[in-house]
């Protein structure tokens, strides 16, 4: 009897410390009686939530249900303070799905600091969708050292019924709900408040001489931001420096008296130790930081600035770090201050100023720009101080954005009144640019398509009364992009919105003369509207007819990788299809196959954050053979669709003993991304690490150049007909 007890006793404290080591309830099991949501739950967007008995385990799941009202989304969510340390953050839980459609179901994890998003990942790129059982997900982030709190959950885009249970948040590998909380630090920058609530700085009718010292002002902020040890240390608002210091210098009399204000001011901001490891750029760099412009001032200015950079910060840095194992920048300790929508004069002059010296020290591609960097900051300097409402300085951040030429470059965050701009109501068609002309290529609803009159293939040559080209020519500089085609592909998506429930288009249908008509547009969230390609599940691979293998990687999964090797290892060809963005990273795991021995595929560029404006090259990576080589050819197919990963994917694939590449210009932006604030709430990105083929050659902006050219045509286009999967097919069927 003594023993049963003790061994009740022993269960029940077992139980007990495993709820007191629950720190977070992502189970649900945990409710309180009367109310909707388990414990620490809540909602984002307008879908109907509920904690309900059809669990994975336990008692409980979180449940999404679509409204009928047309609603975008619902999310179930849970809130976590980034109270911890690490370099990667992993989210794993259960999902089942039920009557998914015109959208996706997934988990998802937000990351929040410096006053915006840091991090975002919704599993949008899987198009999870239909009745599906229940199922084990992950999804994983680095986790950036300024995060400040941590959002995941599940969502659900479109209709049916999403339920979730049994969330797992890791760390570095660790479990959250043991590991231990880390105290930070508070940071003096972080205690500076004085301009929360607006710079107070005015800047109108500029003379070009107030331009060109301003010019100069934005210099040296980004100069010191970047070099000086004191605010390498977290010891200065440098934001709110830049409002105390820009009220004297516009003040100052002239030259001079402007260079003893500077000079003063960095001296103000305290000693500098002599650095025993600073050293200049050595012949071997790749790209050295140009300081052409400090050569150019006064000697006392000039001798000033070099004494700081010869005295440079090393090692941690309040502002800026090179993400571990990946070598992009991460811009830390950036507000991007959401609660301004229309920021004052001071405040835009601060983002023009943040972006430019970024992009200047940290851009790995700034070389391949077309415009001069050097001339871009005192272009911008009137666009941004002379934007009158909130949609004109979005659309000068979205301009300045555009002349770096980088497709992962544009304004993902904040852009409300570009977006209202563009229109809120979409046509029931999709379309696309097929040898220089908008033409369409599918419906977004079937039923819709007698009403809409328009036939796939039908080319639309004005709009409202104005011609494509005169379209395109307008709307360009408001749509970055490393390339033509690639920007091009972004404009189709757009060009036939508008704030009207009606369009005056003309169209040629094969062999009909050009027409009229009235075309309706509808609210986006009625018609299942899609970006480059219609969402799918499907089963990744097949069996062609004439024994050619085809994949397609919009739904490879890691476990599909093993059964397409052994089905297709007798096969004449593999063509594998990569006009899009694979959802999985397949680099390694598939590229292996096709190469008989070990070889180059790759190599990178990095900035330096001890010596800002330099770049290194790396050795080149090595693609392993697995010593089981595929016998086969191999096609690979490519087009603007192809973007980022999907180009470091078809890199890799090239490396291949029989590979050849079918299609046409890719999207021209490789290389991890980096994130980037600005005040106003504004999101940007930049390719953050410079792509190479080993022979130095470049992807950005260049794409990845097909072994052999072919692009849709509008024939095939009316005839249903793939024509790179068709030579695909000659090409692997012909010896």
């Amino acid at each position: 009897m003594k023993k049963i007890f003790a061994l009740l006793f022993l269960l029940t404290s077992l139980n007990c410390y495993a709820q007191q080591a629950d720190k977070f309830n992502l189970g649900f099991e945990n409710q309180v009686e009367g109310n909707v949501l388990s414990t620490g739950w809540f909602k984002w967007g307008e879908y109907a939530l509920s904690t309900d008995s059809s669990a994975y385990a336990g008692k409980k799941a979180g449940k999404i249900t679509a409204n009928e009202a047309g609603s975008p989304f619902g999310s179930i969510v849970y809130k976590i303070p980034a109270n911890y340390k690490g370099n990667t953050i992993k989210l794993e839980a259960y999902m089942k799905i039920k009557d998914v459609d015109n959208g996706f179901a997934g988990l998802m994890m937000r990351i929040d600091g410096d006053g915006g998003m840091l991090a975002l990942e919704n599993m949008q790129s899987q198009s999870i969708s239909g009745t599906k059982d229940w199922q084990k997900y992950s999804i994983n982030l680095r986790y950036p050292e300024q995060a400040e709190n941590m959002f995941l959950g599940g969502i659900l885009v479109g209709s049916g019924e999403a339920w979730f249970d049994d969330f797992v948040v890791t760390i570095d590998g660790q479990d959250i709900q043991t590991l231990p909380e880390v105290k930070r630090e508070v940071s003096k920058a972080s205690l500076d408040k004085e301009f929360d609530d607006g710079s107070g700085i005015e800047l109108t009718n500029l003379s070009p001489k107030e331009i060109q010292d301003l010019e100069l002002l934005g210099r040296v902020w980004g100069f010191l931001k970047y070099h000086h040890p004191e605010i390498a240390k977290g010891s200065y608002n440098w934001d709110y420096e830049l409002f105390r210091i820009l009220p004297k210098y516009m003040a100052a009399a002239g030259a001079e008296e402007r260079d003893r204000l500077m000079i003063d001011w960095i001296g103000d901001l305290g000693e500098i130790e002599e650095c025993s490891s600073c050293k200049a750029s050595d012949q071997n760099v790749f790209i050295k930081p140009d300081f052409n412009w400090i050569e150019g001032q006064d000697e006392a200015l000039r001798n000033k600035l070099m004494t700081i950079y010869n005295d440079r910060s090393q090692g941690d840095h309040y502002y800026i770090k090179m993400a571990k194992g990946v070598g992009n920048p991460e811009f830390k300790n950036e507000n991007s201050y959401p609660s301004m929508s229309y920021p004052d004069a001071g405040f835009r002059l601060l983002s023009l100023f943040r972006y430019w010296n970024m992009i200047n020290y940290f851009f790995p591609y700034k070389y391949m720009m077309d415009k001069d960097w050097n001339v871009t900051l005192s272009e911008y300097i009137p666009v941004f101080l002379g934007a009158k409402n909130e949609l004109e300085y979005e659309m000068a951040a979205l301009s300045i954005i555009g002349d770096i030429q980088d497709t992962h470059a544009n304004l993902w965050r904040g852009a409300d009144k570009i977006d209202e701009w563009k229109g809120v109501n979409y046509p029931p068609v999709h379309v696309r640019f097929i040898e220089n002309k908008l033409v369409v290529t599918d419906y977004y609803r079937e039923d819709l398509k007698e009403k809409a009159g328009l036939e796939i293939g039908d080319v639309i040559t004005k709009i409202n009364g104005k011609s494509i080209d005169e379209l395109v020519k307008e709307k360009s500089g408001y749509y970055p992009a490393s390339n033509v085609p690639t920007q091009l592909r972004d404009i189709s998506e757009d060009i036939l919105r508008s704030n009207s429930t009606q369009l005056e288009i003309n169209y040629i249908s094969a062999s009909k003369p050009e027409q009229a008509k009235t075309l309706e547009l509808y609210p986006q969230d009625s018609l299942g509207v899609y970006r480059w390609y219609r969402p799918s599940d499907s089963r990744s691979f097949k069996m062609l007819d004439n024994n050619i293998g085809y994949v397609t990687l919009q739904t490879i999964k890691s476990e599909d990788i093993p059964k397409i090797k052994e089905e297709f290892k007798q096969t004449k060809g593999i063509i594998i299809d990569i006009r899009n963005y694979p959802s999985t990273f397949v680099t390694y795991l598939l590229g292996t196959y096709f190469i008989s021995s070990d070889g180059p595929f790759v190599k990178f560029s990095f900035g330096n954050n001890d010596n800002p404006g330099e770049f290194n090259l790396s050795n080149e990576a090595i693609l392993p053979s697995e010593g089981n080589t595929y016998q086969g050819k191999l096609v690979v197919l490519v087009n603007e669709l192809s973007q980022s990963q999907a180009e470091y994917t078809a890199m890799a694939f090239r490396a291949g003993d029989n590979t050849t590449i079918v299609g046409s210009t890719t999207a021209g932006a490789d290389g991890n991304v980096s994130t980037i604030l600005l005040p106003g709430g504004l999101q940007t990105m930049i390719s953050g690490i410079g792509i190479y083929y080993p022979n130095g050659d470049e992807t950005q902006r260049v794409g990845i150049v097909p072994d052999i050219v072919v692009k849709p045509t509008i024939e095939g286009i009316r005839e249903n007909r793939d024509e790179l999967l068709e030579k695909a097919i000659e090409i692997i069927s012909n010896n």
